[in-house]
């Protein structure tokens, strides 16, 4: 819903700040006085084109905001549209900047224009289409599963080993990678800190040895440890007052045994073995490639020997792989043909009854001779019939057309109109919030424009409309009405919009129908808002003089 239109220095249109309620809200004013510049103001911020020439005179840059209740969890948004007299215009969206189509984008989903406008969602096909399957209660959903079916099935089709050739480079490379890996055989992570240690004891290994040696000789020699810790032992045997260190000495005296013993043990296995090093040290820069080539560890150099030996598999299985997706995807595609040719039967089955649904709403909207039509999958290669086309006349004996070829402004307002009160009756109007008519009462009078009052107010009562009308019979229903004025202050013109009610809007309306306020216009305008009675805020009001 639109809570607030805000205007700054659009064509005569100085300043204003407009408020709107729930339900129907008419904007009303003398011929030229600057009604549809309101209209044109949303069609800014719907991303609408943008004229430098609408830029009041003077004025360095036009401005349009427009704050919206939102239709999601994101609460309100706020849409924007600048407009320099000199300059490209820009778009914001809460206050970020944004492109013209980005803004037509987050805004589809919050108005729509309905009248000579270019951004009407009747125009396009996509409406058409998506209205005929509301109120037919078209299911879409085994169509857009069948064909979701058919996508993933193509996708894995493609991704399976491309064309032959590409196949076979791909075979070939896996082939050669495989093998290297094979014959590597990587089967531990930590192997090259394991060779790194035994190339270390190898390439020293007489000074390993040398060094074990010497140790031991000055740990058990006639002259080591060994023999001076001997000594000392005896020299506290049966001293009582050491008996305690001579144990902590014997327990010393065995440790070192055992570690004598161990450095004898570890010095003797150490042998030099040339060939055992120069092997250590080609595996060693053998695991180095691999690792440039295959993954920064040996951990993912061994992923990558799991994956492409996978990936090898499969390519070679690719035949017999190929020929199964083949069938699961000409089966897939057959479901998916029956599943379009449904949705299409629907569609012409629902086609004749929107049609002439909307024919009988017309009638009552001063279009008495109006005909509606719609095609449906003209053409064989649609299957779901998705090329849905609205068709119209509106005079006996004139060719039924495409309805944006033929309908006028008022025409497409009104047919919006129409439709838009069917699909609320069928329950299947899942509109936008913010519906804007312009022209919908061109040309029209006495019980045609009651019937469009009637029409405007029953349909405010399921969204918000705003409604531009020179009708007393459309404005006298709204749930609020605005009053569009021009006046020449100095050498400049100047239009304001004011909210009316009470007296004001009982003036306004008298205006409306008499062209004076007069005691009696104000009588019959008095009984029209009574017997409108339109709905603001969920409430009835009644207008009092």
């Amino acid at each position: 819903m639109l809570l607030e239109l805000h205007i700054e220095n659009l064509g005569v249109i100085e300043h204003a700040t407009l408020h709107f309620s729930a339900g129907t809200n008419a904007l009303t004013g003398e011929t030229g006085a600057g009604k549809t510049m309101l209209v044109e103001a949303i069609e800014l911020l719907v991303g609408g084109r943008a004229d430098a020439a609408i830029v009041r005179r003077g004025a360095a840059e036009a401005r349009v905001d427009g704050r919206f209740d939102g239709d999601d969890e994101r609460g309100e948004v706020v849409l924007s549209r600048v407009i320099p007299a000199d300059g490209r215009s820009r778009a914001y969206i809460d206050g970020r900047p944004a492109t013209a189509a980005s803004l037509a984008d987050r805004a589809r989903s919050l108005v729509d224009l309905h009248g000579q406008h270019a951004h009407q969602s009747l125009m396009s096909t996509a409406h058409q289409r998506s209205a005929l399957d509301r109120f037919g209660g078209v299911d879409l959903g085994p169509l857009r599963t069948a064909r979701a079916r058919v996508t993933e099935l193509e996708a894995e089709l493609a991704t399976l080993g491309g064309d032959e050739r590409a196949r076979a480079r791909e075979i070939d490379l896996l082939r050669y990678q495989v093998d290297e890996l094979d014959r590597a055989g990587v089967a531990d992570a930590d192997e090259d800190t394991r060779l790194a240690v035994e190339e270390s004891t190898l390439a020293d290994a007489q000074g390993h040895r040398a060094s074990g040696e010497g140790a031991v000789e000055l740990l058990r020699g006639d002259e080591g440890v060994d023999a001076l810790l001997s000594a000392a032992r005896r020299l506290l045997d049966d001293r009582a007052p050491f008996a305690d260190v001579a144990a902590r000495l014997d327990a010393v005296m065995a440790e070192l045994d055992d570690v004598a013993a161990e450095l004898r043990s570890r010095t003797e296995a150490i042998d030099e073995d040339p060939e055992r090093l120069e092997h250590i040290l080609e595996r060693r820069q053998l695991l180095v490639d691999l690792r440039r080539k295959y993954g920064e560890s040996l951990d993912e150099v061994m992923a990558f020997h799991a994956e492409a030996d996978d990936r090898l598999r499969e390519l070679l299985d690719y035949d017999r792989r190929a020929a199964e997706l083949d069938h699961l995807l000409a089966d897939a595609r057959h479901a998916a043909d029956d599943a379009a040719r449904s949705v299409r039967e629907a569609r012409r089955a629902a086609a004749p009854e929107l049609a002439a649904a909307v024919e009988q709403r017309l009638r009552t909207l001063a279009l008495p001779d109006a005909a509606v039509a719609i095609e449906v999958g003209e053409h064989d290669a649609d299957l779901a019939g998705d090329g849905v086309q609205f068709l119209f006349s509106a005079n006996p004996g004139s060719p039924l057309l495409p309805l944006q070829r033929v309908a006028s402004g008022g025409e497409l307002a009104r047919t919006m109109l129409a439709l838009r009160l069917v699909l609320t009756d069928a329950g299947g109007d899942d509109a936008v919030g913010t519906l804007v008519f312009d022209e919908v009462d061109a040309g029209i009078g006495g019980s045609a424009a009651n019937a469009v009052g009637a029409a405007l107010a029953d349909l405010g009562r399921h969204h918000q409309v705003l409604v531009v009308t020179h009708l007393a019979q459309v404005a006298g229903r709204a749930a609020r009405q605005f009053v569009v004025a021009k006046s020449v202050r100095g050498d400049a013109t100047f239009t304001d919009v004011v909210p009316v009610d009470g007296d004001a809007r009982l003036d306004e309306v008298a205006r409306m129908l008499s062209g004076s306020v007069t005691d009696k216009s104000r009588q019959a305008a008095g009984e029209l808002l009574e017997g409108g009675a339109p709905v603001r805020d969920g409430k009835s009001t009644r207008s009092r003089r």
